[in-house]
């Protein structure tokens, strides 16, 4: 997904220069890297490959109400 954010001169200039060293043309997968680091000190961004750890752990039955449930949640959001 794209999207803009502002960044400093000498922000913009070290993250091309460590892209650079990297062999990458340009500084998105250094951002992306970092918000990953982020999100794993705070705890977060890791919700799905958890819960992809957890797949048959639960009775079908149990799994169905989980998702009926995650089903009727998706509709109220939108």
């Amino acid at each position: 997904m794209r999207t803009t954010i502002e960044l400093s001169d000498a922000h913009r200039a070290i993250l091309l220069r460590l892209a650079a060293e990297r062999g990458q043309k340009g500084f998105s997968r250094l951002v992306a890297d970092a918000i990953d680091a982020y999100l794993s000190n705070l705890g977060l961004g890791h919700e799905r490959e958890a819960a992809q750890r957890l797949r048959g752990l639960l009775s079908p039955g149990a799994a169905d109400e989980l998702e009926a449930r995650t089903r009727a949640i998706r509709e109220s959001w939108r």
